[in-house]
């Protein structure tokens, strides 16, 4: 086992006090947003993003955790203010940031009741709608983000079509991003794992899997709860991308992140078949070539908000502990189990088996990397600081 901090890091108290300082209120007020998402660095606001909107003839409601003023809102606005003019006014989007409606299962809720049309949904939204997708999110499958986006070209038009077949639209892929442990005791072995009392999402089928599959008692609390309950000693142990890990302060009540990814959590704005249908047809293609070009912008968005995340972290006094590699072989068994242990219940093993290809094809094309790769192109593990 190896802990290791970086090197000129600020006193603990007042690393965590700058940096809540330039979060800004936004995040202290709007927390909830963090979830499992990488949506939360507030930066300068675009202008189109705060240019007052008319009401366009049609108009997708789409609720989000994003807060006002962060990454994601940002480009969602600009988004938006691209779409009224290519569409001469006719369409556009109403987004309700900052959980203001709820979190993922509520949101669905009011989706299905017709209070809104669509959401920003993180991997357990996503599975709520169409469980086959959480396969992207299996422990430990992926070694980089150029792995998972390799499998999303392959696999991409099965999805839409599960979306599709499930009454949604996929109008965007919105990479969160890896997640890591964060601790208040150094977790570099699966023992470690089992003695902590690890917060649990609930309601997400996928993380309690392997969380049970570690021999691990998990403490299922929704998102609002983590903080305090980490206060309190409730629980000690987190997961979570470092991105949202400042967003929610989280790191501020840890001491140790374990320098190994879990999975890579991924997200999509998606709105009702029904919604997107009322669109009228000549609009539509114009809308998605603006999609891919926007949500193309958030991924490399929300890389960079990690890596600077990463880093306040590191400078912040949390150590990064790297398992000897007996134990990281240890973890990887522990999530391809879990993967045999989900088929039938979040996909089929035809599902799997085409990631599975995918990503082998993948590597098998990029062999001078494969296999040693970092978590993310360009990004050091879990704030390491290495």
């Amino acid at each position: 086992m190896i802990i290791s901090d970086a090197g000129g890091r600020l006193p603990r108290a007042t690393a965590i006090r700058s940096a809540t300082d330039r979060t800004g209120l936004a995040w202290r007020r709007l927390a909830l947003a963090a979830g499992l998402g990488a949506f939360l660095v507030v930066g300068a606001v675009s202008a189109e993003a705060q240019a007052p909107r008319k009401k366009a003839k049609y108009e997708l409601k789409i609720a989000t955790l994003a807060p006002e003023g962060s990454t994601w809102m940002n480009v969602m606005g600009e988004l938006d203010a691209q779409i009224r003019e290519k569409t001469n006014g006719e369409v556009g989007l109403r987004l309700y940031p900052g959980g203001i409606q709820g979190e993922d299962l509520v949101v669905l809720r009011k989706i299905r009741a017709g209070q809104l049309h669509g959401g920003g949904f993180t991997g357990v939204g996503l599975g709520e709608i169409a469980p086959s997708l959480r396969v992207m999110e299996l422990p430990f499958l992926f070694q980089d983000a150029a792995e998972v986006r390799a499998v999303h070209e392959k696999l991409d038009p099965l999805f839409e079509r599960t979306l599709h077949d499930a009454g949604y639209t996929l109008v965007g892929w919105a990479e969160v991003g890896f997640v890591y442990l964060y601790s208040k005791t150094p977790v570099a072995s699966t023992a470690d794992l089992k003695a902590q009392k690890v917060w649990l999402w609930e309601g997400d089928p996928l993380a309690e899997a392997f969380l049970r599959a570690a021999g691990v008692a998990p403490v299922p609390l929704s998102i609002t709860d983590v903080l305090t309950s980490l206060q309190t000693g409730l629980i000690t142990t987190v997961y979570i991308t470092p991105y949202a890990c400042i967003g929610m302060q989280w790191f501020s009540r840890t001491a140790y992140t374990t320098d190994i990814p879990l999975t890579f959590s991924t997200g999509a704005v998606v709105v009702t078949n029904e919604a997107w249908d009322r669109i009228p047809a000549a609009s539509q293609p114009v809308i998605r070539e603006l999609c891919d070009s926007y949500f193309g912008k958030l991924t490399e968005a929300t890389a960079a908000d990690d890596r600077k995340s990463m880093e306040v972290i590191a400078k912040s006094g949390v150590k990064a502990v790297t398992p000897a590699p007996e134990e990281i072989a240890s973890f990887h068994r522990i999530g391809e189990s879990v993967r045999t242990q989900l088929v039938g219940k979040l996909y089929d093993q035809s599902t799997l088996d085409q990631v599975l290809a995918a990503l082998k094809e993948y590597r098998a094309a990029h062999p001078a990397t494969a296999g040693g790769r970092p978590p993310s192109e360009g990004v050091v593990p879990g704030g390491s600081g290495k």
